[in-house]
């Protein structure tokens, strides 16, 4: 008979039997929209607009889109691009920022977080993130400011709210320009205001991981009119609306979206209440029962969130109460049927990039104190070195399961909990056996 309270690792019957949802979800609707552009032979979205009103009647998907997003999260203009690598970009510029300025950013996202300020000639700097949260810590900010800082770029990370009162209290004693990174935050919410629309701009990802995904795909959120006609511009080649096709303006670049990725992504739009109500409710609800096994500290959800995406389901994990390492826990933990990662392996200054300064083919862009020494992060940023030891990724998609499913992870987790002097015994001999196998 199968042992089902012996580990799967060890030769027991995995918790989980069944897979949890998959992503992407599509169903008929996105084949249909998909099949509607392909045949209209409209394959772009040919108009330099970013409302309906400005579009006209005539509307393209991409401007219809770009209206819907941007409603939806309560905006006043919405201007899609070809990546949230390249909305960061874009909204830099657009803000004037330029070689010689410094930009904050965290150390514990993804690099486009980082890299966008390069790719306009500004240095990336450092600031670490909450122990809590693992977004921005707001505390360590005004040490990150110089003369030379122009913006602050804070992460939404794994769809939670940063710390945006804080973070704009002190953007405005110092004039700093804010740049909210909603890339992991589609639908959430601060006090019942969209996330992306707090600061002077926010930017959302569609790449194939995220909460709306068109396999690729960016958009940017502002209430500033005159910004949304500088973004508009330096999205098309730095073109102006009203002017002359073969006008140019400015170094702007081919950073549009398609009418094939509109299309797809319209369909998502109207996915995203419901898939966001599913992943919040189970993801507090796991929070709650994962609170209750030693060792294991789900990220907090400060008050006053009103939406939480997790794009992520993130929980720091203490090998000491466990007695094996954290890649002995996600070993068991996937064996038991449960998806999971140890997320980024270092932090953003860590990479050969930045300690090489390897930005460019003439070198990396000069401070007026020359290069950056990008290793001088690691005794600034303990949290996020942190971080980058104790975390366990869980996919979105799997909060998409019932209430019961969900529940499996915790099961799975306890389950390791409870046979973890096992776990520990088999970790002992399988180092044994390695260091064995070595001296053979």
């Amino acid at each position: 008979m199968a042992d089902l309270n012996k580990l799967a690792i060890l030769g027991g019957v995995p918790l989980r039997q069944t897979p949890f949802p998959s992503w992407p979800v599509f169903d008929g609707g996105e084949e249909q929209a998909l099949l509607e552009v392909l045949r209209s032979g409209s394959w772009w979205s040919g108009t330099q607009a970013y409302t309906a009103k400005d579009a006209g009647k005539d509307a393209s998907r991409v401007n219809q889109f770009e209206v819907a997003f941007a409603g939806y999260h309560q905006a006043a203009f919405g201007l899609a691009c070809a990546s949230g690598t390249a909305a960061l970009e874009v909204v830099l510029k657009a803000a004037g920022v330029g070689p010689g300025d410094e930009v904050i950013v965290p150390p514990y996202t993804f690099l486009a977080t980082a890299s966008a300020p390069l790719l306009v000639g500004a240095i990336p700097v450092f600031c670490d993130i909450e122990p809590e949260t693992y977004n921005l810590d707001p505390r360590r900010l005004e040490e990150a400011i110089t003369p030379r800082t122009k913006a602050i770029i804070p992460v939404h990370f794994a769809g939670l709210a940063a710390n945006m009162h804080a973070i704009l209290a002190i953007a405005k004693k110092h004039n700093l320009f804010v740049i909210e990174d909603a890339a992991h935050a589609h639908g959430a919410s601060l006090e019942g205001r969209s996330l992306g629309t707090w600061g002077n701009a926010g930017i959302f990802s569609f790449q194939a991981s995220k909460n709306m995904s068109a396999g690729e795909g960016g958009l940017i959120l502002t209430n500033d009119a005159a910004l949304a006609e500088m973004c508009n511009s330096y999205i098309w080649a730095g073109r102006e609306a009203g002017r002359p096709w073969y006008e140019h303006h400015r170094l702007g670049w081919n950073y549009r979206l398609t009418e094939f990725q509109a299309a797809i992504l319209t369909q998502q739009l109207k996915r995203l209440p419901q898939q966001g109500k599913t992943r919040m409710s189970n993801g507090l609800h796991l929070n709650g029962l994962m609170r209750q096994i030693p060792g294991i500290a789900p990220l907090a959800v400060p008050e006053g969130i009103t939406g939480h995406a997790f794009h992520l389901y993130i929980f720091r994990f203490d090998a000491e109460v466990f007695g094996f390492s954290r890649k002995t826990f996600l070993d068991a933990l996937q064996a038991e049927g449960v998806p999971c990662s140890p997320g980024y392996g270092k932090p953003l200054y860590q990479n050969p990039m930045f300690l090489e300064n390897n930005f460019y083919a003439n070198g990396a862009p000069l401070t007026v104190n020359g290069p950056v020494d990008y290793a001088h992060y690691a005794s600034l940023c303990p949290v996020a070195e942190k971080a980058c030891l104790d975390a366990v990724w869980i996919e979105h998609r799997v909060l998409l399961d019932t209430m019961d499913g969900v529940e499996d992870v915790a099961r799975a987790v306890e389950k390791i909990y409870r046979q973890r002097e096992a776990l520990a015994s088999y970790e002992a001999g399988s180092g044994a056996r390695e260091l064995q196998n070595l001296a053979h």
